[in-house]
């Protein structure tokens, strides 16, 4: 009789095998993904089962077929526990189907849906389940318990990573950091300046979004000021061709791009001027290397133009985080202008100096001296019009170029600064210049008035092509229409000044016979001018304020 109940022990436990539930209803193994029983732990070695997924992107709603299967075909397994699990954030995630027999659905907590799992302990030679990907998902991987026995079992086994088309902040707080602005932003629209990161196995999974014809960057810094910065860069070359670049930045230089490809699983997009990327590291940010235990940094977000090649120019947008920042705690952070204000006023107020007040006063000294009327204070009216419109101007880009300068700290930039840096020295010494001209009976008086010209020309020159290059690094839309516009401002200045030299030629051969008629064509030209000055002036305006 007692060998009797010791053979009935022994059969109940051999047939007890698998996660110590035969059936497959394991739910309280959903979390560990560990059998529920034996004093044995998981194999150490490789696993001879493998993952394989029909998809390695998804978008939501998209269904992907997931198979485990021996790597050689002769083996078998008799229990399994397959979910999604978020890179990084580790949460399950998606749903399952399946209509494989041998398989069933279980429900992990109050998730319904969530898991897959044998449906006895018979041999197996594969399985397949269908999943379905949710809204707001970042990357996951497919992870799974194997058992080929009652001891002999593989956790941790996962497939590759599959990563998600569309970026998204539904997740952000919660399982991924986020950096946007306008803080909580969409990365769909077409205001958003958008970054986000989750900590994986090998590195860390960025995602980057924004409006912008070049360039969106993601840096991580030891402070507030670039330089000593390791940077990830998703450029857009002019084939339309999405490239994905690590660099490090030293400051006053474009960054310099590593050697060694240190990304992978690189999915991206150019979609109605929106850029995005996303990617996965291969490595730890060098700037750990640093810091003893968990490092922090402050993260850079920024976007801006490049060249044909992709190489990247200064950025237009720049966005810093308040603090350091753990990027494996999962916080929502940014502000609620991703575009400097003061940077915007610098470009406002250039654009009032130099398609305003400093060209109207040109055109004032120029051609309205006949035009002018009566004496002001003693002096032409031509003359008090032209000096104070051109002392305006002078102290409108004194202060523009005493707040771009305290902004950027620095004289990085490419060609726009130093342009903009001789504007403002050529500018400040014109009137100081003025105020020591000859007398207009001097011997010496025209070499003043041909070295004020002169000035005055290559001011106006430089200070265009300044405004040119200013608003290519703020215009992030495709169709770049402010530079265009600007260039049409530029052709109805030069249109006005062929009209009005012609009319000064043609007043110097005495042409007209009739002054008053000479007075009201040039009255009529500088109202038509400064007309048209306003219309391309209020268009730009608005450009910079929708910036």
């Amino acid at each position: 009789m007692e060998h009797f109940r010791a053979l009935l022990i022994c059969v109940i436990g051999c047939s007890v095998t698998v996660f110590g539930y035969p059936s497959g209803q394991i739910s309280a193994s959903c979390d560990s993904m560990l059998p529920t029983h034996g004093n044995n732990g998981p194999q150490s070695s490789v696993a001879p089962y493998m993952i394989t997924v029909s998809k390695t992107t998804f978008v939501p709603g998209d269904i992907i077929t997931v198979t485990i299967q021996p790597k050689v075909t002769s083996d078998f397994f008799k229990g399994f526990l397959l979910e999604a699990r978020l890179v990084g954030g580790n949460g399950i995630t998606g749903t399952f189907t399946t209509s494989d027999a041998k398989a069933q659905i279980l429900t992990c907590g109050t998730q319904g849906n969530a898991a897959v799992s044998h449906r006895n302990n018979d041999q197996k030679n594969n399985i397949t389940a269908f999943w379905t990907a949710p809204q707001g998902a970042g990357p996951v991987r497919f992870r799974a318990t194997v058992l080929n026995s009652y001891d002999t079992f593989w956790t941790g086994m996962e497939s590759d990573i599959i990563e998600a088309l569309q970026i998204a902040n539904s997740t952000c707080g919660s399982q991924k950091f986020c950096l946007s602005s306008p803080l909580n932003c969409s990365p769909d629209d077409s205001g958003c300046l958008f970054m986000s990161s989750v900590p994986s196995s090998d590195g860390y999974v960025f995602e980057m979004s924004g409006s912008t014809a070049g360039y969106v960057a993601i840096g991580f810094s030891d402070d507030m000021k670039m330089g000593n910065d390791d940077v990830y860069i998703c450029t857009k070359n002019s084939s339309g061709y999405v490239l994905v670049q690590e660099a490090y930045n030293t400051g006053n230089v474009p960054p310099t791009l590593r050697n060694t490809s240190t990304t992978g699983s690189i999915v991206s997009s150019y979609n109605a001027g929106v850029l995005k990327c996303s990617f996965i590291t291969q490595g730890s940010i060098a700037l750990s290397q640093r810091s003893s235990g968990n490092p922090t940094y402050y993260v850079f977000l920024v976007s801006g133009p490049s060249n044909a090649d992709g190489q990247i120019q200064v950025h237009s947008t720049k966005l810093i985080s308040s603090s350091k920042v753990d990027l494996t705690s999962f916080v929502t952070t940014g502000t609620q202008s991703g575009r400097s204000r003061v940077v915007l006023g610098h470009g406002a107020l250039m654009l009032i100096a130099w398609m305003t007040t400093g060209s109207i006063g040109m055109i004032m000294a120029r051609y309205m001296k006949s035009a002018a009327g009566k004496p002001v204070l003693g002096k032409a009216a031509w003359f008090q019009a032209h000096f104070y419109l051109m002392i305006l101007t002078v102290i409108l880009t004194i202060i523009a170029f005493i707040m771009v300068f305290v902004e950027a700290s620095d004289w990085s930039g490419g060609v726009h600064p130093v342009l903009g840096c001789i504007v403002m020295i050529l500018s400040f010494f014109q009137p100081i210049a003025a105020f020591f001209r000859p007398d207009p009976k001097s011997k010496r008086r025209f070499i003043f008035n041909w070295g004020h010209r002169i000035n005055a020309l290559v001011i106006k020159i430089l200070a265009v092509a300044a405004i040119f290059l200013g608003l290519e690094l703020v215009d992030s839309t495709p169709t770049q229409w402010m530079p265009k516009l600007m260039g049409g401002f530029f052709a109805w200045e030069v249109l006005f000044y062929i009209v009005l030299e012609s009319n000064m030629r043609l007043k110097t051969n005495r042409t007209y016979d009739n002054p008053d008629k000479m007075m009201q064509l040039e009255t009529t030209a500088l109202i038509i001018f400064i007309c048209g000055n306003l219309a391309f002036l209020i268009a730009l305006l608005v450009g910079i304020g929708q910036s």
